[in-house]
């Protein structure tokens, strides 16, 4: 696969070209700040008053409410969250919207499931970051920056490719290297590995070590560090070189505990489950399940994540991180 970089993108892609960043959270902000240091013209649809218009004004980008911003706007890039964006799409960005402007997204959630359909007029495209907001805003501003990956869904004007590059570069991730996908590799991709990986996956690891140790009559507090807190330490090395990092720096103790006793915590029956978590994913079960469960008011999902939150786990660990001076330093203005 080819990775692209800043020298691989037109020159001037997306020159002159006015783009307004609906929805002013992590991603928002981060991509609005970097698209206005890069020389771009920058407006932010926010609501008057609300806390993304003062995010914005404080950074010295131009607001305007969400209407007025897509009527300007070349490219509207619609960084909300997922379950708000049929609404905004139908009731902002398609009434108001130029032909021939762009609409993108950081998550092809909306275009896969049929949330929202653009009209055919549009440019469809997708730039996601392979990171939060505030490493895509932290990195940019440090000269460098985040991989990100790139999609066409509907190229109404020829341009599509190059907006959707050319955007990318304007926030840093040509920068960081840049991966061509699709709406649906990105969309099924992501949502498999945030729920069979990154966090439910590592979660319910964490937690069931937790709870086994605990429940053997181990203290608690050993536990958390054992189960919590040095995961931080292994997720390092594998996020600066891979399995073979790890291997490097820990002792031959941990390696061969590693190879023999890890297989047996993650085997057949666990891969089984994640296909199955997979094929609701591509299958659109998942979308179905999400979509009814934010229209019914997320009361099972309240309770869900209220259960994580009251978990054994958490009281021992916001204790014990009390202690640690390191994770109360005020952040910099450049991570805020």
């Amino acid at each position: 696969m080819q990775i692209y970089t800043n020298a691989d993108i037109r020159p001037g892609a997306i020159a002159g070209q006015r783009i307004a960043v609906i929805g002013y959270g992590s991603q928002g902000r981060a991509h609005a700040r970097n698209l206005q240091d890069s020389g771009h013209d920058v407006i932010a649809g926010v609501r008057h008053g609300g806390k993304g218009w003062t995010n914005a004004t404080a950074d010295g980008i131009a607001t305007a409410e969400p209407a007025e911003a897509v009527r300007g706007a070349d490219i509207i890039a619609i960084l909300t969250p997922d379950m708000a964006q049929a609404d905004i799409y139908r009731d902002i960005i398609a009434p108001n919207a130029r032909p021939g402007s762009a609409i993108l997204f950081a998550h092809g959630f909306s275009i896969l499931y049929d949330r929202v359909t653009p009209r055919e007029d549009m440019d469809v495209i997708l730039v996601a970051p392979k990171g939060p907001g505030d490493l895509v805003r932290r990195e940019f501003a440090r000269g460098r920056g985040v991989p990100a990956l790139f999609a066409v869904g509907q190229d109404a004007t020829g341009k599509a490719r190059d907006r959707a590059m050319g955007y990318a570069k304007g926030i840093g991730g040509a920068t960081g290297g840049l991966l061509e996908t699709s709406f649906r590799e990105e969309t099924e991709t992501d949502l498999f590995g945030e729920q069979a990986v990154l966090c439910g996956g590592a979660k319910e690891l964490v937690m069931g070590g937790f709870t086994t140790l605990v429940e053997a009559g181990y203290q608690p507090e050993i536990a958390y560090f054992e189960c919590l807190h040095e995961l931080k330490l292994i997720v390092d090395l594998f996020y600066e070189g891979g399995i073979t990092r790890m291997n490097a720096f820990i002792s031959e103790t941990a390696k061969w505990g590693s190879v023999a006793s890890g297989p047996r915590v993650i085997n057949d029956e666990t891969r089984a489950r994640m296909r199955e978590v997979l094929g609701e994913i591509q299958s659109g079960q998942f979308a179905r399940e999400w979509i009814a469960e934010n229209a019914a008011g997320k009361g099972r999902y309240d309770a869900l994540v209220k259960a994580d939150s009251d978990h054994p786990i958490e009281i021992v660990g916001a204790g014990l991180r009390e202690r640690m001076a390191w994770l109360h330093a005020p952040e910099t203005a450049e991570a805020a």
